[in-house]
């Protein structure tokens, strides 16, 4: 846990083949709030109780995936402090002006072992929640949709899983929280914490560099997630798998597809982190149960499908 670098998960910039369902997709069905758009068509987004300007930027492209994501720390000193530490890693980083991301400062970005691109950033323009700060009610009206509380984590697929982890760990400050051991004990999945979150990003080991697995949203209670289960069979969302419960991280959860074949997870619950306790193990043949406790049988889509 490392309050004093790495805060949290800041955004993740997704790849979409139309503009106009997807945002139909994230606004008014996931519930996520447009702030604004700019002149190069990027539409940037916030889940409702996300103070920052946005967490989530939808670019059209011609094939679906996630372009980075970034992570907020805690000022600039410690911007500075992490450049300088990644440089001595032998990281190649590169720096990225304040504004080419509206609303964003400046930012550092590399590219990871598992080939995915990672952003650091210490300052975003604040809009609130819209509740205020002083003598606030719980939540604002008018929300729609899934009613996302926040952009939680992602899960991502690629190479070199243990070259990622060391990164994450010896120098971003991230802790190892769950990992999945194959039968020759080979680390396959790895779960990280910046907070004292269950996990801020996930990893799995896949031949393939820079894959996309999920982009992950909270809400808060089983109840929310069962009404956003209703909405996806109202509204004809392709589901995933779900609702149902990982072992992993104990969410409560349910997966599908945005209209590019993106996967999406909305969930509730998981437990508190704290640096001092040991990183949990899961067998790979308790794979199914790991990552579907209810039903423990594996679903080849959510294995294998990525973008």
């Amino acid at each position: 846990m490392s309050f004093t670098g790495v805060l949290r998960p800041g955004h993740c910039a997704i790849r979409v083949m139309e503009m106009g369902p997807a945002v139909t997709h994230y606004v008014e069905r996931l519930g996520l709030i447009e702030t604004h758009r700019d002149a190069q068509g990027r539409v940037y987004l916030k889940g409702w109780d996300e103070h920052d300007c946005f967490s989530i930027v939808l670019r059209e492209a011609d094939a679906p995936g996630m372009d980075y994501m970034g992570f907020k720390v805690l000022g600039a000193a410690a911007l500075e402090r992490l450049d300088a530490d990644l440089r001595a890693y032998g990281c190649e980083v590169e720096r990225l002006p304040a504004g080419e991301l509206e609303g964003c400062g400046a930012r550092l970005r590399l590219c990871a072992p598992g080939g995915h691109l990672f952003e650091f950033y210490a300052e975003k323009r604040r809009i609130g929640n819209g509740l205020g700060y002083r003598n606030p009610h719980p939540w604002p009206e008018g929300l729609r949709g899934m009613r996302a509380n926040r952009y939680d984590h992602c899960l991502l697929y690629g190479p070199n899983l243990g070259a990622t982890v060391a990164l994450f760990t010896e120098v971003l400050g991230f802790d190892l929280t769950e990992k999945v051991l194959a039968a020759e004990e080979a680390m396959i999945g790895a779960f990280l914490s910046c907070s004292n979150k269950a996990h801020d990003i996930a990893f799995i080991e896949h031949p393939e560099p820079g894959k996309f697995h999920h982009a992950s949203f909270l809400l808060g209670s089983w109840e929310e997630v069962l009404h956003a289960a209703d909405l996806m069979s109202m509204h004809g969302i392709p589901i995933d798998i779900g609702p149902t419960r990982h072992g992993i991280t104990r969410g409560r959860t349910i997966y599908f597809f945005d209209p590019s074949g993106n996967r999406n997870e909305v969930f509730c619950g998981d437990y508190t982190w704290y640096p001092d306790r040991e990183p949990i193990v899961w067998d790979a043949g308790e794979l199914g149960r790991a990552i579907f406790y209810h039903d423990r049988k594996l679903n080849e889509s959510f294995l294998n499908v990525v973008t």
